[in-house]
């Protein structure tokens, strides 16, 4: 089983660490420390009515766990997704943290 399990809510993620397997389709997680790296800034240009970052794929964060962060339990459905009463997670070996400065 890998180490994290990230939530995919659309285009943005956010870091979840595993804390236990319950059982092949129940595990618990628990939501980890994520901020902008401030060595990086986004790179804006005003079109229209809005603005569009050019560099949002090269962002950093700095994630760390949250020993009082909440634990969440994620379930896997019959489709082969895991969920929680978030959305869904996806298990990776790399923790991550993304925010879509374009949606």
């Amino acid at each position: 089983m890998n180490k994290f399990a990230n939530l995919h809510m659309f285009s943005d993620i956010e870091p979840f660490e595993v804390v236990r397997v319950v059982s092949e389709k129940t595990v618990d997680v628990r939501r980890m420390k994520a901020e902008r790296d401030p060595n990086w800034k986004p790179t804006m240009h005003v079109v229209g009515f809005s603005a569009h970052c050019s560099n949002n794929n090269e962002q950093k964060s700095i994630i760390e766990s949250d020993e009082e962060g909440e634990i969440v339990r994620i379930r896997l459905r019959k489709d082969g997704r895991w969920y929680s009463k978030y959305g869904r997670h996806v298990f990776s070996d790399n923790a991550r943290h993304f925010y879509d400065f374009n949606f």
